[in-house]
């Protein structure tokens, strides 16, 4: 007997898993995205509050000494992720994309609660630590496919020609995250005494997060399944998967490639900006959310902009572009930076590493999801992503704290990126030159 899985759209439960074409294209966008939110609005949190994070639940002997436990917990989560792309992937390939989003929502949200709701190490000593490593695994294992699935579901719900557009609020609402943590980071510390949010105080935003999960559940159960997905007669078993996978490894290790660009790049300029900001070139803490603010609300201006431009002139031009300059100005900018260092050159510089972003992400989300094999168009996204999160991205707070007390050169964190956008120029070249393709 076949292992392959067959579905026929009679099949399926109409109630909730039939197309509606007459379904809002704009609703349907906010909720299958509404998950990236949560996942986003957590991570900034994370490293936003990484210092009182590590005085609560990793007490060193320095504060190096404790960053560096706190980075690397919130590090671990991401050797997670490949695990989860491949065992969640190949359930949202079999099963179908909404049945698979709904599961993400709910594993993600148990590891935010954990992480919410522990103790200190002061009241139950190991076991905080502990327990705060494994949300973050809970939470790596959910994300590993999470910014999959929802790439894939963008890409198959859009009108024909706009698929850069609509795959690019993938990434677009992990800004709107990033600028609600960041603003609420602002309220909190202009209302709350600097001695309040230290002590508890930082858990406001998380236990905020927590009561938000319910909504984003609710209306991501909504979901309709994707025609395309419903119109394919066979869906790969689990042993299928991977072996399309090992025949397609080439592509997935340059897909890997390209997404180390979007991640590094993503990670220094959110989720260490303001741990960058405060300990290496001692702005305000308010200063330094106001220039992640910023940053968010850039990063949700280029990426639908980008996203559409790419629908016109192609991917390539846009990720070879937007790498090379990456690569070229990543660390001359931050040894300015660090030469005058100021709110104002803070912003300025923060802005155009946020337009290289946003830019080249615009067009390299779907470049994913269209050179990646249909059967396993799901898995083989996440597990690029998740790879290149888990290698790179994800230990960005990490390897830039390592960079600097290291070397003792406070711009070395450039260096990482411009590997970064030489990574992502490579591999653009080797996938549209046709070196590197499906087989």
């Amino acid at each position: 007997m076949s292992s392959t899985t067959t579905i026929a759209p009679s099949s399926v439960d109409q109630g909730s898993s039939a197309p509606a074409p007459r379904q809002s294209k704009f609703f349907t966008v906010i909720r299958v995205t509404s998950g990236n939110f949560i996942e986003m609005y957590d991570f900034f949190l994370f490293g936003f509050y990484a210092t009182y994070i590590a005085k609560a639940f990793f007490p060193a002997t320095s504060e190096y000494a404790a960053l560096m436990m706190t980075f690397a917990t919130f590090g671990a989560g991401f050797f997670m992720r490949p695990l989860g792309a491949i065992i969640l992937g190949s359930y949202i390939d079999r099963i179908g994309r909404r049945k698979g989003l709904v599961l993400t929502l709910g594993i993600m949200a148990s590891g935010t609660a954990m992480i919410a709701f522990i103790p200190g190490y002061a009241t139950i000593g190991l076991l905080a630590p502990f327990l705060v490593l494994v949300g973050r695994l809970l939470q790596g294992f959910s994300a590993g496919v999470e910014l999959g699935g929802v790439s894939v579901y963008l890409s198959e719900m859009a009108t024909p020609g706009h698929k850069g557009f609509y795959v690019s609020w993938q990434s677009a609402s992990q800004q709107v995250a990033i600028i609600f943590s960041a603003g609420l980071g602002y309220f909190l510390n202009e209302t709350l005494s600097k001695e309040f949010i230290a002590d508890w105080g930082w858990r406001i935003p998380f236990f905020i997060g927590c009561s938000i999960i319910p909504v984003v559940f609710y209306i991501r159960r909504s979901l309709q399944e994707t025609e395309e997905y419903l119109a394919q007669k066979t869906h790969p078993s689990f042993k299928e998967m991977l072996k399309t996978i090992s025949l397609n490894w080439p592509l997935v290790v340059t897909g890997t490639m390209l997404i180390v660009m979007t991640t590094v790049s993503f990670y220094l300029i959110t989720v260490y900006t303001p741990t960058f900001g405060k300990t290496v070139l001692k702005l305000t803490t308010v200063e330094s959310l106001l220039v992640t603010l910023c940053v968010g609300v850039s990063n949700f201006i280029w990426l639908p902009v980008m996203g559409a431009l790419s629908d016109r002139i192609g991917r390539w031009p846009i990720m070879a572009l937007f790498s090379g300059l990456t690569a070229v100005t990543a660390y001359p900018l931050l040894s300015w930076l660090i030469a005058n260092p100021s709110f104002q050159h803070m912003l300025i510089v923060e802005l155009w590493l946020s337009f290289l972003y946003g830019s080249y992400n615009g067009a390299t989300i779907v470049a994913l999801t269209e050179i990646i094999p249909v059967r396993i168009r799901t898995t083989g996204f996440s597990l690029a992503y998740s790879l290149a999160t888990a290698l790179f991205g994800g230990l960005t707070p990490l390897v830039s704290t390592w960079l600097i007390e290291t070397t003792g050169d406070k711009a070395s964190p450039g260096y990482w990126m411009a590997m970064a956008g030489s990574f992502g120029l490579l591999a653009t070249f080797l996938i549209y030159r046709g070196i590197v393709k499906e087989r």
